[in-house]
């Protein structure tokens, strides 16, 4: 029992003094962005404040509707954005407040319990069960103390502590046998008395929250391109309407109408659907993914995950489920029983378990002891113990074992578990006993497996022995304990690889332990790095590395950022998952961060991008295949806009080129709009997934959002369409058709080409059947919408006489849709052939679990991610 009267501590007076020179314990305190600079900084986006300029300017031209819908969109995603990067805020205040628990210190010789923020240096802190540790310490006294240190190292079990020799020396968390402790930490077990080493941004815990606080979020690729697709578009708008007003004045010397048909023509090409496009996509997928148990903080972060090629998993409470339990039994005789859900334990097995449990604390708080009390209850054949804990020899750093005596209406029995080697000596172990023993435990560890040997003595009488050591032990046997993988990791890291992504493990945890989970779990072959290995390399050789290794094992917080930076350096998308503390510096630094919900730590939530909220890896590759469909759903949607905005640009022009009567005003503008705008926000967002999703590569880090290919494909499209209605504008114009009539012809028959281009893009490989009955029922609702508007303006006099349509015969309608149809036919043949131009054949070889074999040999691990069949 510790003497709390043998330590002083310091003064009250000197208390107050250290902490003016040093200052609080807590994180410093950055410079926090208010909320009206973050609402001027989200302004600046090119794309929100083209869409706020769009609205004004049809606030402007009198088009009421179109202005309330561009301002409504910008204002719900300025709303939605300011949230988001005010919750980013939080990430350091959720850690401050971690990091700053109350304490029990010893000053002027009385316990007195003070602010977490007003522990200084060479404070003595009291430390019991269940206290979290208020700043970095070395112990001066301890009884049977363990820590667990999992927030900082991601190790699964909590570690003893022993008291220090002399000095303060190096020290970093993990591992057993130190004299170190250590802010953020809880005390798992036993007591101690240790004396402050570090406080605020000097402790562990401060160094990560100095890494978060210089560490930038990096702006979504999506965001990015859009952001250049955008300003180039506005830049065209604006150089054809200038022509425009050029065109008209110079041919027609009306300056002021000029200057109206301008920016009648500037509006309609201004690409507004583009942010529509995005912020409606990345809203409707947060939705869509929240449904399987997801939250995203960073809407682009989902599109950004279907385009990772590098996932960097935790261990801990992310590919298992952070608990113990009972995996193996051995016993002296040489058998071993592996224990499965369920499975009936035969007799044999019986003593072991109950032995195991009666050597752990009656009211446990150890991992490893609840998981031995639950494998006690678990088999109804072993009675609950019914007698008296008598006497208990604590676990001390000369012998690493405990024992429990017990009265069992006056019998007494001991009971006795601990590390192989301890039990071992406290049995006397004959060379041959000892040899199969030592042989068994290397099995057990090899496969990640915590072993404890199980012993048994009888006392002769209550007069207890000083130690341990003085009593008659019998080796009753081995227990080996897991942390037990999650049910959906294998499926999930299967259909990661199958999806080109290569998964790799970071973990505080020791290297064998690491590899046999990473085996378990499908994660590739590959070499092991240990932080002590990392830390000797340079970025070069750490680069080198990267290529083949798989697993990273004891790894420091600012290692796990080194590697997901040098990955970055590669030129890889990363994802990194945790849920600890120590994972917050790379969740945020990585392209994706992904912490886990219900373990999962404040501080790692906040630095994240995504929250797994039921901690489900699977539900991981559930956000990389929906990542994966709003991008090639924005891709279509965007080859649509090139598309569609072809013809009406051209129908704009091609009057001023030839002396003829202006075709479109901008209330035909502002109608075509109203069609285009729900086509590219709804129909488009809710296609299903291409059939090859989870079977291509990542798309290069590098390609563009819309590649060059794309847009030849996209302007093609559009100019068949100019071209069929060029043809009609032109024959019957010749053939002295009203300019009323002839407007309303091109009009129709633009709508019914509008209609072949979203069928034609809903898929990028789908077949004209197919196009035609593919389910989605967002597209049903907008051909009955524009069907009754066409029937609207052909029935109604009214609407005819305010668009300055002349009334369309039957043949002439027949000939609109007909002219939408031969372009559906002409485009759908032409898919083959551009599929052809545009995608790279994949080098020859054979496809083994999704891997690509070279004739001639099996692939090097390092390429093998890069090379999966598209």
């Amino acid at each position: 029992m510790i003497d709390p009267g043998k330590f002083k501590g310091l003064t009250a007076v000197a208390a107050s003094e250290r902490l003016v020179a040093d200052g609080p314990n807590e994180l410093p305190r950055t410079g926090r962005r208010s909320a009206l600079r973050i609402v001027l900084e989200v302004l600046r986006e090119p794309m929100l404040t083209l869409l706020l300029v769009g609205g004004i300017a049809y606030l402007l031209l009198g088009d009421l509707t179109e202005a309330l819908i561009l301002l409504g969109f910008a204002t719900f995603s300025v709303a939605v954005t300011v949230i988001q990067e005010t919750r980013t805020e939080h990430v350091l205040e959720a850690l401050r407040d971690l990091s700053s628990p109350r304490a029990l210190v010893i000053r002027d010789g009385a316990r007195v319990r003070v602010p977490g923020r007003e522990v200084v240096r060479d404070d003595l802190l009291v430390l019991e069960q269940g206290d979290r540790i208020a700043a970095d310490a070395v112990l001066v006294d301890a009884n049977d103390l363990q820590t667990d240190e999992s927030l900082l190292t991601g190790e699964s079990l909590p570690v003893g502590k022993i008291v220090a020799d002399a000095g303060d020396g190096t020290h970093r968390p993990g591992g057993d046998g130190q004299p170190f402790v250590y802010a953020g930490s809880l005390v798992a077990r036993g007591s101690g008395i240790a004396r402050v080493l570090a406080t605020g941004p000097h402790s562990e815990i401060g160094r990560i929250g100095q890494s978060l606080a210089t560490l930038d979020t990096e702006a979504p690729r999506l965001r990015r391109e859009t952001t250049r697709i955008v300003t180039s578009c506005a830049i065209g708008g604006g150089a054809i309407a200038l022509l425009v007003v050029l065109l008209y004045g110079l041919l027609r010397g009306g300056w002021i109408e000029a200057v109206l048909a301008g920016i009648a023509i500037g509006m309609s090409m201004l690409p507004e659907e583009f942010p529509v496009v995005l912020t409606v996509f990345l809203a409707m997928g947060a939705w869509r993914i929240g449904k399987v148990g997801v939250l995203t903080r960073r809407a682009a972060a989902i599109e950004t995950l279907g385009s990772a090629t590098v996932l960097c998993t935790d261990k801990t409470g992310t590919l298992t489920e952070n608990r113990m339990s009972l995996a193996e039994l051995w016993l002296p005789s040489g058998v071993t029983l592996t224990l499965k859900p369920d499975a009936v334990v035969p007799d044999a097995y019986h003593s072991v378990i109950a032995t195991a449990a009666r050597a752990s604390a009656v009211a446990p708080s150890d991992s490893m002891e609840i998981a031995l009390h639950e494998a006690r209850t678990a088999v109804p054949a072993i009675s609950p113990p019914a007698g008296i804990l008598a006497h208990t020899y604590a676990l001390r750093p000369a012998l690493l074992a405990m024992s429990n005596i017990w009265d069992d209406g006056g019998t007494l029995t001991i009971a006795a578990k601990g590390a192989p080697e301890a039990i071992a000596s406290l049995c006397h172990l004959a060379p041959e006993a000892l040899a199969a023993m030592t042989d068994a435990v290397e099995v057990m560890a090899g496969r990640g497996i915590r072993v404890l040997a199980v012993a048994t003595a009888t006392p002769m009488n209550r007069d207890w022995a000083e130690s341990q050591n003085d009593y008659a032990y019998t080796l009753a046997g081995l227990v080996g304990l897991a942390d037990p993988l999650r049910p959906s990791v294998v499926a999930a890291i299967a259909e990661c690889r199958s999806a080109g992504i290569r998964v790799v493990m970071i973990t505080g945890d020791y290297a064998a332990t690491a590899r046999s989970i990473a085996t378990q779990a499908g994660i590739a072959e590959g070499d092991v790095l240990t932080g002590a290995d990392l830390a000797a390399l340079d970025d070069a050789q750490l680069a080198e590395r990267l290529k083949t290794v798989t697993v990273f094992a004891r790894i420091m917080p600012e290692q796990k950022l080194r590697i997901v930076q040098a990955f970055k350096v590669g030129g890889e998308i990363v994802a990194m998952t945790g849920d600890g503390v120590n994972d917050a510096p790379s969740l945020k630094a990585a392209h994706i961060g992904i912490a886990m919900g219900k373990r999962g730590t404040d501080v790692a939530r906040e630095a994240s991008a995504m929250v797994l909220l039921d901690d489900d890896f699977g539900s991981i590759v559930q956000s990389v295949r929906l990542g994966r469909r709003i991008y090639d759903n924005i891709r279509k949607a965007m080859a649509f806009i090139f598309a569609v905005h072809v013809p009406i640009a051209g129908l704009a022009l091609l009057p001023l080129f030839f002396g003829l009567p202006i075709l479109f005003g901008p209330i035909h503008i502002a109608l075509l709009e109203m069609v285009i705008d729900p086509v590219c926000a709804l129909v488009f967002e809710a296609e299903r997934d291409e059939d090859d999703i989870m079977q291509r590569r990542p798309r290069d880090p590098g390609e563009d959002l819309f590649s060059l290919p794309m847009i030849v494909w996209s302007v093609f499209q559009g100019g068949a369409a100019f071209a069929m209605l060029t043809a009609v504008f032109f024959i019957e114009t010749w053939g002295g058709m009203p300019e009323a009539e002839l407007r309303a012809l091109i009009f129709f028959a633009l709508i019914a080409q509008i209609v072949a281009l979203i069928l034609v893009n809903r898929s990028f490989s789908a077949s004209l059947g197919e196009a035609l009955v593919r389910h989605n029922a967002a597209l049903r609702y907008v051909i009955l919408a524009i069907a009754g508007v066409t029937a609207l303006i052909l029935f109604l006099p009214q609407a005819q006489a305010l668009l300055k349509f002349g009334s369309i015969r039957l043949v002439d309608m027949v000939l609109a849709i007909g002219l939408g149809l031969v372009l559906l036919i002409v485009l759908e043949a032409c898919k083959s052939t551009v599929r052809r131009l545009t995608t790279r054949a994949p080098a020859p070889g054979i496809l083994i679990d999704s891997e690509v074999v070279p004739p001639g040999g099996l692939p090097k691990v390092d390429n093998l991610h890069r090379r999966i069949q598209a």
